[in-house]
């Protein structure tokens, strides 16, 4: 099918540029800033959706915007992979962008301008490295989103404010001036070329075995945003930012934009058949399995809330990487379908995280006995969204674990069928005790518990990502047809 040539790809950007503009120009004018969010959110999605019949059949969007170098574009293409991460991004950011009102008018918030205008910004720059046509263009989205999403780390501007923040700069801009700079600058010696290819840019060369395998290792550590140990110290730190934007980081545009670009650089940079053949696949499998497996103990031992939800997020990414490293089709379909299924549970998780923050103040789990019986809507969800980290029916996290199960089985690598499972065990053991806590734990009548109460504008949004990530497990036919069309 010949491609699409359209500028919807980059009017999907626009919307949310012009958006940060239109913040920024109405400071002064509170009332009206805070309806740009939702409303671009709204414009963003309906573009983005616009695009789905053409990929839904198998063809792409395209277009080119200048040459930088000979083989170097700026360029977007919207393919089945960028409109997994695209269709997830936006449709996050309209709920996002409600919760976020609501979170930051309940706690009078200071800098809010500046909040809501990172905020739009960052998801431009997650729905640019979605569409983008090759690793250069990538690369500019995914520098731009860890600059843009500094000051929201630093927005409480307290000393663990600062910390985290640097913490979270160092490992996402050093690691990609170095390590990942590096792997380009091979890559487009090699290959001549940055483009994403079908089947692997660098399997139509003849590079060394031992240089293809040092690039690749650039890559999946230089995309920190991935998360994969030792590379996970920042996302931990970076829990110093508001509850909205945890849910940003954690949930849709930084770690989703980390697995991403590894999952570029599986199948499109190396290929399938070449990983296969270096033996690198077997070899991530393991490493990401140690992840998945030491994240969920940290989880474990941590009774501040946001913590734990964070060492859940290191450890359920790497379900993504896993699926892309088994190199079975099952599998690599199951990997594809998490970046879905984590994105709609995990802000659902956070969300109420900071709707418990909003009506009590608490943040330890050890503090929240009873706190169900008087936010049963937030807590309710909590519930629905853990059923769903865990991989219980009909929640989405049954789908993608199922596709990782069955993909484990035809790699013939039980190992990993065993991490599965293991995982899985472990977070029902992080995750249950929560919500148990907070609807049987016994507490003493006291004063300040009669004024904890649910905020529609913080429940709502948290509602409907709980009931997303239902309906993704009772619907999961438009995301499976684009997990599929990656592999095809």
């Amino acid at each position: 099918m010949e491609p699409v040539i359209s500028v919807r790809p980059l009017l999907a950007v626009a919307v949310a540029g012009v958006a940060a503009l239109s913040i920024l120009l109405l400071n002064k004018h509170e009332k009206l800033r805070d309806v740009v969010s939702p409303l671009a959110a709204v414009a963003m999605f309906s573009i983005v959706i616009s695009m789905a019949p053409t990929v839904l059949a198998g063809g792409t969007v395209e277009l080119r915007l200048f040459e930088i170098l000979p083989g170097i574009d700026f360029a977007f293409r919207v393919d089945a992979l960028g409109m997994v991460f695209a269709t997830v991004s936006s449709l996050l950011w309209i709920a996002a962008a409600v919760y976020s009102i609501g979170y930051m008018k309940h706690l009078h918030e200071h800098a809010q301008t500046r909040f809501f205008a990172c905020f739009a910004t960052s998801l431009a720059a997650a729905v640019g490295g979605a569409f983008s046509a090759n690793l250069f263009t990538l690369v500019i989205f995914y520098e731009v989103l860890s600059l843009v999403t500094y000051p929201l780390v630093y927005h409480h501007e307290d000393d663990a404010a600062w910390a985290g923040s640097h913490k979270y700069l160092v490992y996402l801009l050093g690691a990609s001036k170095s390590v990942l700079l590096a792997a380009l600058a091979l890559t487009y010696q090699m290959a001549g070329s940055l483009d994403f290819v079908p089947g692997g840019l660098l399997a139509r060369g003849d590079a060394p075995a031992g240089l293809l395998t040092v690039v690749y290792f650039c890559y999946l550590f230089g995309f920190a945003k991935s998360a994969v140990m030792p590379m996970h110290a920042w996302l931990p730190a970076a829990m110093v930012a508001p509850t909205p934007v945890s849910a940003l980081l954690h949930a849709v545009a930084v770690v989703k934009m980390g697995v991403f670009c590894v999952l570029r650089v599986v199948f499109h940079i190396f290929g399938v058949g070449l990983m296969g053949n270096l033996g690198l696949g077997i070899v991530t499998a393991y490493l990401v399995s140690f992840t998945i497996l030491t994240a969920s103990i940290y989880a474990l031992t941590r009774d501040d809330l946001k913590a734990r939800l964070a060492y859940s997020t290191v450890s359920q990414l790497s379900y993504v990487v896993l699926g892309a490293a088994l190199l079975s089709p099952v599998a690599m379909v199951g990997g594809i379908l998490h970046i879905a299924v984590h994105a709609f549970s995990k802000i659902t998780l956070f969300f109420c995280a900071g709707s418990i923050y909003c009506a009590s103040g608490k943040r330890n789990i050890s503090d929240m006995a009873g706190i169900g019986r008087r936010l049963p809507w937030t807590m309710g969800a909590f519930f629905v969204a853990s059923l769903s980290m865990i991989g219980v029916p009909p929640t989405a996290g049954f789908i993608s674990k199922w596709y990782l199960a069955l993909g484990s089985v035809e790699a013939g690598e039980m190992a990993f069928l065993a991490v599965l499972l293991a995982s899985s065990v472990l977070n029902a053991a992080y995750f249950l005790p929560v919500s148990y806590v907070a609807f049987f734990g016994r507490t003493e009548a006291s004063e300040g518990q009669n004024t904890i109460r649910e905020i529609p504008l913080v429940t709502i949004p948290l509602v409907a990502t709980a009931a997303l990530s239902v309906l993704m497990g009772m619907f999961p036919g438009y995301f499976v047809t684009l997990a599929e069309g990656v592999i095809r």
